[in-house]
C-alpha cells in the first residue's frame, strides 16, 4: 500500500483528494492546520478507517513535519495547504505570505532532508507534488489560453504568494534535485467548498432569499473544473508525470460569471422553488468590482492530455447539477461551516 503525506487535506480540494485517494487504496497521513476553511466534517466517513490518519498541525512546524516523514515513510507528499481566497488576500496579505511562501519553504526543506536520507530505489520513486493555480499567470484578453510556458504575472496578493511558492518548488528541483511536480489548475467547484467562493456563496444566498452579488459587469471569464476531475488529474500526474515538470489542469469550460450565477438560479428554481414562485434571477445584484479583478482565465490542458491521457470526465452542466444537489442534501455541513465569523458577507472591498 502506498503512503502519501497530504497537506491541507481537510480543505476543499485537499479533502476531496483524500477521500478519493483512500477509496483508491492509498494510506494517507493528513496534515491540516484547521484554519477557517479546514473542516474535519468533510472527512467524517474516514473516522474509523485505518488508512487515514489526521494530524492537526501547521506546515511551518518543521519538527512536526520531520517526525511525520520519519515515522510514516511516505512515497509522496501532495501539497495543498494554502490560503486561497483572493478577497481575503486583499484584506490581509500577510497571512498568505506566511502560509503559501514561508510554509511551502519550510515544508520543502523538511522533505528535501527526508528524501536525501532514503535508499537509492526509494529516493528515485519519491515525488513531491505542489498544487497551484492558473492565477499566477495573470489576466487574458478575449483570446488565448495559459500554457505551462506562459510568463508569470500575478495581480493579487494571493496569486503573488502562489507564484512565489511555485518558484520555490522549481528552485528545490533544480538546486537540490528534489523530484518535484507542479500542477496549475483552473477554478474548482463541487462538494465541500467553503461558501466564500462564488458557487457555494450564490447557492446559500439564493436559498436564503438574499441579493446575489455579481462583481462589475459580470462578464469576467473563468475556466471551471469539477473538483473530482482535478483530483483524478493530480493522481495521474503523480503516477506518470515527468519530474521537474508543470502540468496545467483545466475543465475546458469557460463561462462568464453572470452565466454561472444564472445557471445556479435555474437549477435551484427547478429543485427548490421560492415560496412566491419568482425566479431567483431577480435576486441578482451588480456590485462594485473587486480591486484588481482579472478579466479572463483559460487553461490549455494539452500537455496533460497528450502525455498522461487525462481528460475531464464531468461536463460543466453535469458538475453544476451535482454540486447544487450536494449542497441541498448537506445543509447541516454548510450550517456548521457558517457557525463562525463568516456569514456570507463580502470580503476584500477595503482596497
Amino acid at each position: 500500500m502506498q503512503t502519501w503525506l497530504v497537506t491541507g487535506g481537510a480543505g476543499f480540494i485537499g479533502g476531496n483528494f483524500v477521500l478519493d485517494a483512500v477509496a483508491a487504496g492509498v494510506r494517507v497521513i493528513n496534515l491540516d492546520a484547521l484554519t477557517y476553511a479546514g473542516n474535519r466534517d468533510t472527512l467524517s466517513s474516514l473516522a474509523d478507517n485505518p488508512a487515514h490518519r489526521f494530524v492537526h498541525g501547521d506546515i511551518r512546524d518543521a519538527a512536526l513535519v520531520a517526525t511525520l516523514l520519519a515515522e510514516h515513510q511516505p512515497q509522496a507528499v501532495v501539497h495543498f495547504a494554502a490560503e486561497s481566497h483572493v478577497d481575503r488576500s486583499i484584506d490581509g496579505p500577510a497571512a498568505f505570505v506566511q502560509t503559501n511562501v514561508v510554509g511551502t519553504l519550510s515544508l520543502l526543506e523538511c522533505v528535501r532532508d527526508y528524501w536525501r536520507a532514503l535508499a537509492d530505489s526509494e529516493r528515485a520513486a519519491f515525488r513531491f507534488l505542489h498544487v497551484s493555480t492558473d492565477e499566477v499567470y495573470g489576466s487574458l484578453g478575449d483570446s488565448g489560453k495559459f500554457s505551462e510556458t506562459t510568463p508569470y504575472a500575478p495581480n493579487s496578493p494571493y496569486s503573488a504568494s502562489k507564484a512565489a511558492s511555485d518558484h520555490l518548488v522549481r528552485a528545490f528541483h533544480h538546486t537540490y534535485g528534489l523530484p518535484t511536480l507542479t500542477t496549475n489548475c483552473s477554478n474548482n467547484y463541487g462538494p465541500y467548498q467553503f461558501p466564500e467562493k462564488l458557487i457555494p456563496l450564490i447557492i446559500q444566498r439564493a436559498l436564503a432569499g438574499e441579493p446575489l452579488p455579481v462583481y462589475g459587469d459580470g462578464r469576467n471569464v473563468r475556466d471551471w473544473l469539477y473538483v473530482k476531475d482535478h483530483c483524478a488529474a493530480i493522481r495521474r500526474v503523480l503516477e506518470g508525470g515527468r519530474v521537474g515538470e508543470t502540468y496545467n489542469i483545466g475543465g475546458d469550460a469557460e463561462r462568464e460569471n453572470i452565466d454561472v450565477v444564472r445557471t445556479l438560479c435555474a437549477l435551484l428554481d427547478a429543485r427548490q422553488p421560492r415560496s412566491d414562485g419568482a425566479p431567483r434571477e431577480q435576486q441578482i445584484t451588480y456590485v462594485a468590482d473587486r480591486p484588481g479583478h482579472d478579466r479572463r482565465y483559460a487553461i490549455d490542458a494539452g500537455k496533460i492530455q497528450r502525455e498522461l491521457e487525462w481528460q475531464p470526465a464531468v461536463s460543466f452542466e453535469q458538475g453544476m447539477a451535482a454540486t447544487v444537489d450536494w449542497y441541498l442534501a448537506n445543509a447541516d455541513w454548510t450550517g456548521r461551516v457558517l457557525d463562525g465569523s463568516y456569514r456570507l458577507q463580502r470580503l476584500g472591498a477595503g482596497a
